[in-house]
């Protein structure tokens, strides 16, 4: 018998919402949707006030998934480190800004190390728009938040080590 994604999330764990981050699974209540009754995760997204409902159905759809692995890091560390495969072309900066928003909600924790280190990069070849400093500050949030939890170390040790990995 296969694993329903309501039986992959327990209450009291962690998952990543894709665009919002970690958060807790409070539980999973029943709603009455356009008649019918449908399972939701709860998920209260921490360091905000924010709590989501997520339909249990669809959560791996919306791209709700497990904390990073610690076995992952490495290869997330090595995507901030790589610039063989960074391309800081002329594109305009709100195609470029579709292109991150894209990757950042497409909740795979690679492509936000992309989006890190490309806007990083970016910043010291051009002024980054309001809104990719923005993007760029949710990048990194994203990405500390979840390799602290999988490495188990201060958000600040991990934010440090990502500074001075894009550096090199």
């Amino acid at each position: 018998m296969s694993k329903t994604i309501a039986d992959i999330f327990k209450t009291g764990e962690l998952a990543v919402y894709p665009a919002h981050g970690v958060g807790m699974i409070l539980g999973v209540e029943t709603r009455e949707v356009s008649g019918l009754h449908k399972n939701f995760y709860i998920i209260k997204i921490l360091d905000t006030e924010a709590t989501i409902m997520v339909p249990t159905d669809t959560a791996a759809t919306v791209g709700l998934r497990k904390i990073v692995k610690k076995s992952m890091v490495p290869k997330i560390y090595d995507i901030l480190k790589d610039r063989s495969e960074v391309c800081l072309d002329n594109q305009t900066w709100n195609r470029r800004y579709r292109e991150y928003t894209d990757k950042i909600k497409s909740g795979c924790v690679m492509e936000v190390a992309r989006v890190l280190r490309d806007l990083y990069l970016l910043k010291y070849d051009k002024e980054l728009s309001f809104g990719e400093r923005r993007m760029l500050d949710t990048a990194k949030n994203l990405l500390v938040k979840e390799l602290s939890i999988a490495r188990n170390v201060k958000e600040e040790k991990v934010e440090e080590e990502l500074v001075r990995l894009m550096q090199r």
